[in-house]
């Protein structure tokens, strides 16, 4: 084929096929334009650890003056767009209430994420400063930008929200949706993975680790055979509960009481009470009451990461 016959058999394509943008309409949000606001909003996070050149603390005022305004500004745009193919009466006004909201939120979200930094530091002896964790470890880029995507989920945004954590999904191969609610010091070590549903909801001290799904144990169909939308489909997670290393647990009414143990591997569908611990012993899956002064690294082996 030449070039007109290609260009020809395109335009068909894209007339019977579909996966053609809406060009005559909305715009889709640029996924570009999503990753640079998701590279702007780690900086604004954390000033001084991810530009290229020095900051000075004198100019830390002036930093974040310009960033604010970038964000700002892309963050209204992306937003914009995403609310036209919502068929919002006025899209851009309701952008420019959302940004006001969301960057209004940005000093508790900072707060928030410092304690998921205490967390990494605390939880991994092979962390040798809070600077390493911060410009190094994947747990801080994925767990920092869906905090951030969770306050548009919270107030309505289509598709920006997603496009953000697919960022952090593609730069640390963790896979958190921006709906799931996520209590203080969260740490995910190791990280590569790691899935987190939308309806998934974790407490507070919370550790996972590499290739731990929150994952959905199955799909409710309409009358048209399609997934029903909006409801619980994932687990809750209580306080001060460690999933170690490929653990799976499925369901919207499965729930990992506060302080429990699920080791590696274990693949759970039921809920565990309070103070319990999850293994295989053999081909079977123990669940039972955790012993005060439990020596777990005896139990299980592979625990040891």
């Amino acid at each position: 084929m030449n070039h007109a016959e290609i260009k020809s058999a395109l335009l068909a394509s894209y007339e019977l096929d579909g996966g053609i943008n809406h060009l005559d309409g909305a715009n889709l949000p640029s996924q570009e334009s999503i990753n640079v606001l998701a590279r702007d909003c780690m900086q604004l996070l954390f000033p001084g650890y991810f530009e290229e050149s020095r900051l000075a603390k004198k100019d830390v005022p002036a930093h974040v003056d310009r960033l604010l305004e970038k964000v700002e500004r892309r963050l209204a745009s992306e937003i914009t767009k995403s609310l036209r193919l919502d068929s919002e009466t006025d899209p851009a006004e309701r952008a420019s209430q959302i940004v006001s909201e969301t960057l209004g939120r940005l000093p508790a979200l900072r707060k928030l994420i410092q304690t998921d930094v205490a967390a990494a530091y605390e939880g991994d002896p092979a962390a040798r400063s809070v600077e390493e964790i911060i410009v190094a470890y994947p747990c801080v880029l994925v767990i920092s930008l869906q905090r951030f995507a969770h306050v548009l989920y919270e107030l309505g945004v289509p598709l920006v929200p997603r496009l953000l954590t697919e960022y952090a999904h593609e730069r640390t191969g963790c896979d958190i949706h921006p709906g799931a609610r996520i209590g203080t010091h969260f740490f995910i070590d190791h990280g590569t993975g790691v899935v987190i549903g939308e309806t998934a909801s974790i407490g507070d001290h919370v550790k996972l680790y590499q290739g731990v799904t929150l994952g959905a144990k199955s799909f409710d169909l309409d009358p048209r055979g399609h997934p029903v939308k909006g409801v619980k489909r994932h687990p809750d997670v209580g306080d001060h509960v460690t999933i170690y290393a490929h653990a799976t647990i499925l369901g919207g009414d499965t729930r990992i009481g506060a302080h429990s143990i699920v080791g590696g591997n274990v693949w759970l569908i039921e809920s565990m009470p309070a103070h319990s611990i999850a293994y295989f012993k053999g081909e079977n899956l123990v669940i039972r009451h955790r012993e005060k002064k439990e020596a777990l690294l005896e139990q299980v082996a592979d625990w040891v990461i």
